[in-house]
């Protein structure tokens, strides 16, 4: 019984329906080899219910912030022709949460440097370390406090000349 119900064949249509995105979604799908079907004699695709996984798959993966070709490329591990196993699946999603990790890791040091450059306040494109991440002089001073030397310095020039 059980695989019958994993031979069963969905229509464009069903998967569709089933899976809760669109037609034309599942056509992109395909085209980008996320899913495949099979072509009846009447020319009408056919999607093996474990599509219908795949299709979650991507939408999850999609929402987390994973793009479309690092899917591709995690799914090209995964067997094609065959229903991938819990431990492909297991596989997979820690190759995805590694990277999650990363992105993480990422997004807390922008969120710092934000937290910075709205204390500073000069969003300068010569000194700020989240517009100018390549400053080589950022970690002498910031913003708003570089600023504060510069105008210092221009003052005793002034003052020489």
């Amino acid at each position: 019984m059980e695989q019958e119900q994993l031979q069963a064949w969905l229509t464009i249509g069903e998967l569709a329906k089933r899976s809760g995105v669109s037609v034309a979604t599942i056509r992109f799908y395909e085209e980008k080899e996320l899913i495949w079907g099979v072509r009846t004699a009447g020319n009408q695709r056919r999607y093996q219910r474990a599509m219908l996984r795949r299709i979650a798959i991507v939408k999850a993966a999609q929402q987390v912030g994973i793009r479309l070709q690092q899917i591709k490329e995690t799914f090209a591990s995964l067997p094609k022709q065959q229903v991938a196993t819990k431990r492909d699946w297991q596989t997979m999603s820690q190759q995805w949460q590694q990277q999650l990790d990363q992105q993480i890791m990422m997004l807390l040091q922008l969120r710092q440097q934000l937290d910075q450059c709205i204390g500073c306040g000069c969003l300068s494109l010569e000194q700020c370390p989240l517009r100018n991440p390549d400053d080589c002089l950022a970690k002498e001073a910031m913003g708003a406090h570089f600023q504060e030397i510069l105008f210092l310095l221009s003052q005793k020039n002034d003052e020489i000349d």
